[in-house]
């Protein structure tokens, strides 16, 4: 069903403080999309939800919600506890985004804690004798780590939101580091894998802690991390200088220059770090608000996909017709996100250029052919103003080490936080009890000095472009609809799509739209799983109709989704990881 530009009417506002397009018609919406709130303007009934990827996260955020807790009180105890039960996919040695809903004012804004590049990072540090270096060689290495922003995150957050006192948000993850906690199947799965292909089991702190007497640590058993525990008790009671100064932050620069294939970080780059508050991204679709993270996130795309999505669309579509739509949008969507992307205090990124209505109508009318590459567009072409095509091509891939967390607390403020280490368990570099990130591997690594540069270029200070896509959504009323997003790395967009075109336009429940199939469309291939129901018929499906399909067993997404009804909160984990779900309401 394509819809005219004119309905799209996109709104790239600075907190999401309009309603979306009263005018524009959607083929099927639940029914929260434009009601009101259930109990009143500026009212809330319905309680708190937390949807976190470890039991033992969720345990953490529902206590500050039950002590009456902001949000993101709740998104900085669970993501505390994360960092230790979780350290494979992210941790107080990586960053992250969060997304806030402000209930009273209706406000959305984006908080940036994403690893800076230290001083003295450089274009062709990846580089090896003329040819970019290998993905294994770069990931282990002290140059792919950044200056690590999870601390100071916490701080922006609390400082901006925060209701209980600072001290308390650490206590559950100090009481777990300190007593011990169960290993799970996800944390001990990794680990042999890690052995082979990586340092994790040779690098002084990591190989004791994750490889006593020479052996992986076994799922089921107690794992107790007294440095990690010293280290949350530090902040605790002195706040980011302990993380970023002093005695923690030698000890994670000299953990990044080690060895031959040290890196340059230092201490004066780690106390330099700030995180960055930012407007967030917000555009209409249908009756709907989506507002995610600006740059150097991609939560723009979830934008870009649906609107696309909605113009590709024939009348009256088949499933098959639906997720041919999908994949299309993604590939456009992809192409330019590739292209234009990066780190906004470096380069311009023509945001509300790629999300011009004009734009996209233009793009979905000149769709890419199954079995063609799919390429940028360039907006200045179609709308006479903007940035022109002057960047390197750049298809930089970022493994999967993420996790997403969403919460809505008893006066119905929300939290959309996505938070990674980058690669599964980072750089597998070791300081105070906790691992060190990759995250400069998501810069471009291919540099040639008499070529164009890229958007996302190694630049010193600088912030790598990154998939994560926390989301928030609200209804014609700018009213709190939907809480998504997950972890996998260049798959992320795909993954948090799915999950809104599921709900909204595909019938389902919240259950069903994050256990539904992930596509992935991004570049020549479409990648399947075909592992769940009705995957490998899709497979099929878009195979004949021309595309280059990949099946995938299984896939890493993580969606954590809370959706708000008038019956009440309804949430989901994603079953491929080991999420939880879990509600109350406040007692007086």
């Amino acid at each position: 069903m394509r819809f005219p530009a004119a309905l799209l009417s996109l709104a790239i506002l600075a907190a999401c403080s309009d309603p979306a397009d009263p005018t524009a018609t959607p083929t099927s919406v639940p029914d929260m999309a434009d009601a009101p709130d259930p109990a009143g303007s500026n009212a809330w009934s319905l309680g708190y939800m937390a949807a976190v990827a470890n039991p033992d996260a969720t345990d953490a955020a529902i206590q500050m919600l039950a002590q009456g807790g902001h949000a993101v009180d709740a998104a900085i105890a669970a993501h505390a506890v994360l960092g230790l039960v979780e350290p494979e996919s992210s941790g107080l040695g990586g960053g992250g985004f969060m997304v806030v809903y402000e209930q009273t004012t209706q406000n959305v804004r984006f908080l940036d804690g994403r690893e800076t590049a230290p001083s003295g990072a450089t274009p062709d540090m990846f580089m090896r004798d003329g040819q970019p270096g290998g993905f294994l060689d770069a990931w282990q290495s002290g140059n792919a780590i950044g200056v690590p922003g999870a601390i100071a995150l916490y701080k922006l957050a609390h400082d901006n939101y925060g209701k209980l006192p600072w001290a308390t948000l650490f206590e559950p993850a100090i009481r777990l580091a300190s007593d011990g906690f169960e290993v799970t199947a996800k944390m001990a799965g990794y680990l042999p894998q890690m052995a082979q292909i990586s340092q994790l089991d040779e690098n002084p702190g990591a190989a004791e802690y994750f490889y006593p007497n020479g052996e992986p640590v076994q799922a089921g058993s107690m794992l107790r991390n007294p440095d990690y525990a010293n280290t949350l008790q530090r902040v605790a009671a002195e706040g980011p200088s302990a993380f970023y100064e002093g005695e923690i932050a030698r000890a994670m620069a000299a953990s990044a220059q080690a060895g031959e294939n040290g890196g340059s970080m230092t201490v004066d780059d780690i106390s330099g770090y700030r995180a960055v508050e930012r407007a967030a991204i917000c555009g209409t679709w249908r009756l709907l608000n989506i507002c995610s993270a600006t740059p150097p996130s991609s939560g723009a795309m979830q934008i870009m996909i649906t609107n696309l999505y909605d113009q590709l669309l024939p009348e009256n579509p088949s499933q098959e017709e639906q997720i041919k739509a999908f994949v299309d949008a993604q590939r456009l969507a992809y192409a330019d996100r590739d292209y234009y992307f990066g780190d906004p205090d470096h380069v311009t990124v023509p945001v509300q250029q790629l999300l011009d209505p004009e734009y996209l109508q233009y793009r979905s009318e000149n769709p890419v052919a199954p079995g063609a590459t799919p390429q940028h567009g360039n907006p200045a072409d179609i709308l006479g103003v903007g940035t022109a095509s002057v960047w390197a091509q750049d298809s930089t891939l970022e493994p999967a080490g993420t996790t997403h967390l969403s919460i809505i607390d008893s006066e119905g403020n929300a939290v959309s936080a996505t938070m990674t280490v980058e690669s599964a368990f980072g750089s597998g570099r070791w300081a105070a009890g906790f691992l060190l990130n990759n995250e400069m591997t998501d810069f471009a690594r291919d540099y040639y000095a008499d070529q164009r540069e890229a958007a996302n270029m190694i630049r010193p200070g600088a912030r790598p472009r990154s998939s994560m896509s926390p989301t928030i959504i609200l209804n014609g009323s700018n009213e709190l609809y939907m809480v998504t997003g997950s972890p996998g790395g260049n798959s992320i967009p795909a993954y948090t799509a799915k999950s809104i075109l599921g709900i909204v336009d595909w019938g389902m429940s919240v259950e069903e739209a994050v256990a539904f199939p992930n596509i992935i469309a991004r570049g020549d291939t479409v990648r399947v799983e075909i592992g769940r129901e009705p995957g490998q018929a899709q497979a099929d499906y878009l195979r004949n109709e021309g595309y280059d399909v990949q099946e995938s067993e299984g896939e890493n997404s993580g969606l954590h989704v809370i959706l708000v009804t008038e019956d009440g909160l309804v949430g989901a984990a994603d079953p491929r990881r080991e999420g939880t779900v879990s509600a109350g309401f406040v007692t007086q």
